[in-house]
């Protein structure tokens, strides 16, 4: 193969929404760029694994694939559990040349999907000046990962929105409920919450279910298969390719 594999690696999850949708998003990515061969993987709970699919891969003769967390913040999976995994399959398949893309978050093209799931759940530009956004998140015990999530709702808050608050399925308080109420509590007039996950799941379940218990009015959808997504995913694609041929190159 004289191409590399884009190797999309996700979490995996007991939910079958969640492998569904990310299998949903890697379609995309193909139908945005023909020829590019696309696989994915799961870090747990679904099929097919990381070594796997690596060693299919070399098995056809691949030579070059470039593996792409699916994960939003650089937060335990991406600084630990990928590149160990990608370590491992490197010792046992040394003729294939693997190199770990970056994480897609911070991106205006992440903002360009929150903002696509808002409208969709109803969301007009001339309402932000009277609603606040909680911006939801898994939450992640890494300092790095709380820090991006912090600034992204400080962006938020400069495109409109009467305030921007960040809120965590786990981890971390506030949950998106007291995020809403504390809104509420000043005043604010109407509550949108954002989920800032891929794909439906515990969390994301929990995300909702905290929206619905605080009386949000509205509550958008899961990234899921975007088009800014799957944009996204081949810009960190093509960023990895480069810096593997200035490697190759140096």
């Amino acid at each position: 193969m004289t191409h590399p594999t884009l190797l999309v690696i996700a979490h995996g999850s007991r939910d079958p929404r969640h492998a569904a949708t990310v299998h949903a998003l890697t379609e995309r990515v193909r139908a945005e760029r023909p020829g590019l061969r696309v696989e994915t993987a799961f870090l747990e709970f679904n099929a097919p694994s990381v070594p796997r699919v690596l060693e299919r891969l070399a098995a056809q003769g691949a030579d070059e694939v470039v593996a792409l967390p699916l994960l939003l913040t650089r937060a335990f999976h991406a600084k630990t559990d990928i590149p160990s995994v990608l370590r491992e399959a490197r010792a046992r398949l040394p003729r294939l040349r693997v190199r770990q893309a970056d994480v897609l978050g911070p991106s205006p093209l992440l903002n360009a999907t929150l903002e696509r799931r808002l409208r969709e759940a109803g969301v007009r530009p001339g309402d932000l000046p009277r609603t606040g956004l909680v911006l939801a998140s898994a939450g992640s015990s890494d300092p790095e990962a709380i820090a991006v999530i912090a600034e992204i709702a400080r962006e938020l808050r400069h495109t409109g929105w009467c305030a921007v608050r960040p809120a965590f399925a786990s981890a971390l308080l506030p949950r998106t409920e007291d995020a809403v109420r504390a809104l509420r509590a000043e005043g604010v007039e109407r509550v949108a919450v954002a989920p800032y996950v891929i794909a439906p799941g515990r969390l994301p379940d929990r995300i909702a279910a905290g929206a619905r218990a605080a009386g949000a009015d509205v509550l958008a959808d899961v990234l899921g298969p975007a088009p800014e997504l799957a944009r996204l995913l081949l810009d960190r694609f093509d960023e990895a390719r480069l810096t593997v041929g200035a490697s190759l190159s140096a």
